[in-house]
This record gives structure tokens, C-alpha cells and sequence, in this order.
């Protein structure tokens, strides 16, 4: 895979530092427009080359092809340095103005209406579905992972990079946040595609409530708190092999969606609760979701 020169990208301003590093917005020296670039470092295996990364930047790098408009587009890799242990490089991608924690904070009450939920949720969903067709697992989906342009396109970021990034994440003291993280994922038990979808089911439900869902501090206390909301699963769908029993939580009752997510209309209600099922294998995919009834009817008012 050639890789870009990073000379052609000047720093102008430091965006914000993820788990991942600091990430910069830059000006394309080239075309003049702005790029946000990434520093990722890699751990060299034995022979010196970084394996697994150069197959996942590759499979990004794929991706650019498609230029899918709900995907933040990666436009060019670069290796910065390499030692024996380790090998820099900085990930290129197209810059998007503010991220979705921003522009909630930014809405001002009542909040965001119900029609521009639905058109945002389409996108990201869209998005979405479109990484998982490319075997694409995202695994940290959250509001600052979401972007959005002045025009009110939504743009998923830091996809596929989840496997990545994991050697470096050890590296650093920042704790990712436990509160868009599905049951199976809390559980530490086997996890695939469902688990963006119940990130997407917790963001969708923000989105209304313009705060988070879930806000808990610890696995066991944010299952506690989905449980608050969802009722404790029968014995049947609990993981088998995960090291917290299902009698290590109280037995709950699930409470009416309403009481958590006001303003939300009945068949978003319908949607939030496939998203929000404990249960990965029933839990509904991005490609349905896209089809569901809440979706029917975009251009008129209530659907």
C-alpha cells in the first residue's frame, strides 16, 4: 500500500486529545483545504512490521473508494517514523467541523426537533450499515465520534481503528467511556456488529434527551443502570462463561421508555427498545433498522 508524504499537510490547530492521541486540524498544502490528522503508533512485530494495523489501514484505505457520504472519508496514510519497536503514522481524513456532543450542547431548549432525530438517525444508520456490509465493526461508537457539517450531514469517524488502536490504548490513562458499551461488551463475553447498534440505541435516545443515557461508573454499575431501564434479562439470554452472574443484580422490571426519553413518539419508542435488547442476536441490525416504520414516512410531519 503506497503511503502519502506528510509534508504536504501543515498543522494550523490542535483539535482535541482522544484515547487515541492528539488529533490536529491541518491545511492540505496541495488542494488548501483543511484535514484532520491522527498520530497512531504501532508496536513492530518480530520482523519489524506491523501486520495486523497494515491490514486494517489497508481495509480503510478500501474504503475511500466507495466515498460513502455518512463515513468521514480517510484520504491518505503516511509513515512518520519507525524504530525496531515501534512505527508512527498519521491517518489523513477530510475535516468535519464539530462532532454530536457539540452540537447537542450547542441546541438550545426544547431541544432538537423531532423530524431533524429522524433525518440524523437515517444517516448514521445509513453509515453505519454500510461499515458493517464492509465487515467493519466501529465498537466506540459515541456522540464525539459522530460528526456533523454545517449543513447537518452526519459523518461516522474512528471506525475500524477500535482493533488499531487496542496496543496503544494500554499506553494511555484514559478511560474510555463505559456509557455507549453494550451488555456483551460489559460482560466481556463474545461481541460482533449488534454491539454499534446498541451504542446507536443510547446515542438515539440522547439525542432527545440532549444528556446521556446511561451514566455509570463501573461495568457492573452501568449494567445495574440498564437494567433500571430494561428489566433484568431472563436467565436464558444471560452470556454463558462471563465472570458477573445474572444474581449478582437485583430482579427489576422494565420501565416505560417515556420516563427516560420524553418527547419520543411511539414508534421511535418501538425502535429504541430493538436497539436497547440485551440480547445480541435479537437485537435489530443497522440494515433493518433503516427499514423500520420510524423511517417510513420522512418528508411529513409526524410518522
Amino acid at each position: 500500500m503506497a503511503m502519502g508524504r506528510c509534508e504536504q499537510y501543515e498543522p494550523v490547530a490542535e483539535i482535541g486529545i482522544g484515547a487515541y492521541g492528539t488529533v490536529f486540524k491541518a491545511r492540505d498544502l496541495q488542494s488548501g483545504k483543511f484535514v484532520a490528522l491522527k498520530n497512531v503508533r504501532f508496536q513492530n512485530s518480530e520482523n519489524g512490521l506491523p501486520h495486523s494495523t497494515v491490514r486494517e489501514v489497508a481495509l480503510l484505505k478500501r474504503l475511500e473508494n466507495f466515498d460513502h457520504p455518512n463515513v468521514v472519508r480517510l484520504m491518505d496514510v503516511c509513515t512518520t517514523t519507525r524504530t525496531e519497536r515501534e512505527t508512527k503514522v498519521t491517518l489523513v481524513f477530510e475535516h468535519v467541523d464539530q462532532d454530536l456532543k457539540a452540537f447537542l450542547e450547542k441546541t438550545p431548549p426544547p431541544g432538537l426537533p423531532a423530524e431533524m432525530i429522524k433525518d440524523m438517525m437515517h444517516q448514521f444508520l445509513s453509515g453505519l450499515d454500510f461499515l458493517h456490509t464492509n465487515c467493519i465493526v466501529h465498537r466506540d461508537l459515541k456522540p464525539e465520534n459522530i460528526l456533523v457539517t454545517s449543513s447537518g450531514q452526519v459523518k461516522l469517524a474512528d471506525f475500524g481503528l477500535a482493533r488499531v488502536y487496542s496496543c496503544q490504548m494500554a499506553l494511555t490513562p484514559l478511560v474510555v467511556t463505559l456509557w455507549y458499551r453494550a451488555p456483551e461488551v460489559l460482560l466481556q463475553s463474545a461481541y460482533a456488529t449488534p454491539v454499534d447498534l446498541w451504542s446507536v440505541g443510547c446515542i438515539f435516545a440522547e439525542m432527545f434527551r440532549r444528556k446521556p443515557l446511561f451514566c455509570g461508573n463501573s461495568e457492573a454499575d452501568q449494567l445495574g443502570k440498564i437494567f433500571d431501564l430494561i428489566g433484568l434479562p431472563p436467565e436464558e439470554d444471560w452470556p454463558l462463561d462471563v465472570s458477573l452472574p445474572r444474581c449478582a443484580f437485583a430482579p427489576c422490571s422494565p420501565q416505560p421508555i417515556e420516563r427516560f426519553v420524553p418527547e419520543i413518539d411511539t414508534l421511535g419508542i418501538q425502535l429504541l427498545l430493538e436497539m436497547l435488547t440485551f440480547n445480541p442476536l435479537k437485537r435489530i441490525s443497522a440494515f433493518q433498522a433503516l427499514h423500520h416504520q420510524y423511517f417510513q414516512d420522512m418528508s411529513a410531519g409526524e410518522g
